[in-house]
Order: C-alpha cells, then structure tokens, then sequence
C-alpha cells in the first residue's frame, strides 16, 4: 500500500518517495530531518513530545536531545519556518513539538521513474540507500562523488547514464554514507567503509555474481571490492577512475603544495557556501558542457548533502591509493577514460592498465569527467561496454 502525500501550504511531503517538494522542485533534506517532520505532520494538532520524536525517528539508539534539536532546526529550515515564527512547528517549552499548519492528506503521487528505491543498514547503524532499475542481467554502479539516487535520475548531468545502462541491465546502485538519500551525519568517512557499503548493498539486493562499474572515486571502491571479493565480481569497469588521490599521487615537493593548496581552496570554498567555487567544480567535471548543464550540476551538488561532509569528501578522496590491490585484481577489466580529462589526468588510466593484470584501457575522444548525452564519446562508452560484457 503506498504512503500519503501531505500538503500544506505550497509544500508536498510525499511518503512514498520520501521527498519534500515545493511544486516540481525537490527541497535538500537529510533523511532524519524528513522522518521528524513526517511524525509531526502526521501527529498534527496535538502534542508530540520530544521522547516520542526520539523513538520514532532513532528507535532505540541512544542519541543526545540535541540532535533532536538539531533536526528540528533543520525541518523548519526546510519549510521556510524558523525559531521565532513558528509558522508551522510550534514549540511547547519543556514538552516538545506541535504541527499547527492546515494538512490535506492525499493518495501517493505517481512516479514518472521506473525505478525502485530501498534501504539497508550497516551493523553500526548507518541507513544506506540503494536503487534498482531495468531487467536483465545484474551491472553494480559504485557510488561516485555526491550522488542522490532520486535527483540523479531526473537531472540532465546523469539521467542519459542510468537509463542507458537500465535498459541493457538490472542497474544496481547507492548513495555513498554522508549523501542523498543516505544518512547524513555518520562517524566514518573512508575506503573501507565505502567499501564496506558496497558490500552491504549487494547482500541485501541478493546478488552473488555481477559485473562491477566504478566511475571517478568510485573506481577505486570497485577495484577495493574486486580485489577483496574475486568470488563475487565477473567484470570490471572503470570510466575517469584514478589509483591515488592528488594528495597521495603527489611526488615533488612543488606537487605536494599544489595538492595542499587545491585542498584548502576548496575547504575554504565549501564552507563559504561559494556558488561561483561550486562552478569551477562545474568546470572540471564538464568542461565542454552548456551553461544550463552546469547550473544543474550545480544545484546537484548544493542538495546532495551537507558542506561539512563535502570537505571531509574531499581530504578522504585526496588520500586514497589503491595501487597495491589494483595488481591483484584477478577479473577481466575495462578502464574507459576521457583523453582530455581535466579532473583525473589520463596518466591516472594509463597508471591501473598498467598494474592491472587482465586489462584493456579504451581513451575516449571528450574532455568531461562525466560524458554527456550528446557528444561523440557517450555512445562510443555504451558500445564498449556492451562488447565487453557480451
């Protein structure tokens, strides 16, 4: 049976898909904050008190009433509402929360994407979410760099990606910890635990052997994963992947303060809130790409999650290096890379080619990080990976 939509005022908060909409807009949202705002639209009317709040939205994980403060902050944040209007969440001092805002409750609204959205959780209690769509034989995509399963799918950045590879195979893939649909605030930023994600997706969807596609960062949780689990993983793909971090590749002196200074730029950048800082990323990624791609890359970027977490994004990716399993991966692979790719060097493709024994590099003739629907390169990628996994 499929959950209600509530509407109020000029919001939609839609069960069903878990989402908070303002008429076709998608509002940025942790998924904690939607689960308190959705108790509390529900209970409207009457009181909810904060230790109902607590066991509805974390069970019985211990968590301090700042988080619940917290989140409410951010609920109100979201509708517009804040601390000294109370326009919709009013505060009953000492006792909790109350809904006041008038509510129609309605019927699921229809989805236009034919793909089905689930969660799992890790033994330390992170929700990681994960998507499946088309039919066929399994194609596991890593999570890459800010993914949001819902908005992926509608924005023109990645939306030519996922229904390609749908419509060939049973398409498999999750938000990262720290992004989308995922949760938010979690202690553990790293390779291991991204891989260890994976892992826990996998498992839950059931499937025991599949081809594995890492694109950018998420290349090297795949070749982690690959490494680690020759049992499970048939294929291997890698597009705009690298083995080391800028950090971690840096040799000189001269590339190490580079590194550092590329790092600190974009801290500073993040934390300021920068929109022109979030266009140079825009830049990197799509160089070739028109300006109404980068604004949608832009506004993926900024409702993907939160500032904090992209700067700890950032020192982690800086700092990977999976060159030394790289050579143990035992699987037939196909390394694709942009020729002109200004986010990870060609030399990074070349580099695994080179480490990885049952390898085929294929350079494609763009300069994006992420191919776009309508250059020369996009159907040159599906066919290679077609050959390949035929």
């Amino acid at each position: 049976m499929s959950a209600p939509v509530y509407r109020f005022e000029d919001f939609e908060l839609d069960l069903d898909q878990f989402q908070l909409r303002r008429g076709e807009e998608i509002l940025a949202a942790e998924p904690q904050v939607l689960e308190v705002l959705a108790h509390l639209v529900a209970n409207r009317g009457r009181l909810v008190s904060k230790a109902e709040l607590l066991d509805s939205v974390w069970g019985d994980r211990f968590v301090s009433e700042s988080a619940l403060t917290s989140r409410i902050k951010a609920a109100r944040r979201a509708v517009g509402d804040d601390g000294r209007n109370q326009r919709l969440i009013r505060t009953v001092h000492g006792r909790g929360y109350r809904f006041v805002a008038d509510v129609i409750e309605m019927g699921a609204r229809p989805t236009p994407a034919s793909q089905e959205i689930r969660y799992c959780v890790s033994p330390e209690g992170v929700r990681v979410a994960y998507a499946i769509a088309g039919e066929g034989p399994p194609l596991v995509k890593t999570a890459t760099w800010l993914t949001h399963l819902d908005r992926e799918w509608h924005s023109p950045v990645w939306a030519h990606w996922l229904r390609g590879l749908a419509q060939r195979f049973r398409l498999i893939r999750y938000d990262q910890r720290g992004c989308g649909l995922s949760d938010w605030e979690v202690n553990e930023f790293s390779l291991k635990a991204w891989v260890d994600d994976l892992e826990l997706v996998v498992d839950s969807v059931g499937v025991d052997r599949f081809p594995l596609l890492g694109v950018s960062q998420g290349g090297a949780v795949a070749i982690a994963y690959a490494a680690t689990h020759p049992e499970r993983v048939t294929h291997l793909i890698l597009s705009g992947a690298y083995g080391q971090g800028r950090l971690a590749r840096a040799r000189t002196q001269e590339e190490r303060e580079e590194a550092a200074v590329d790092l600190e730029v974009a801290r500073v950048g993040w934390r300021r809130d920068d929109e022109s800082f979030r266009q140079v990323f825009a830049s990197q990624f799509l160089p070739d790409g028109t300006a109404e791609l980068w604004h949608a890359f832009n506004d993926l970027q900024r409702a993907t999650t939160s500032v904090e977490n992209v700067v700890k994004f950032l020192e982690v990716f800086a700092r990977i290096d999976v060159l030394s399993v790289a050579a143990t991966v035992r699987c037939p692979t196909l390394i694709l890379h942009s020729r002109g790719d200004l986010r990870v060097p060609e030399a990074q493709a070349r580099q695994l080619a080179a480490l990885i024994p049952d390898s085929r590099l294929a350079l494609l003739d763009s300069r994006n990080h992420i191919l776009t629907e309508n250059e020369p390169a996009w159907p040159v990628f599906l066919a290679e990976v077609d050959r390949f996994l035929s």
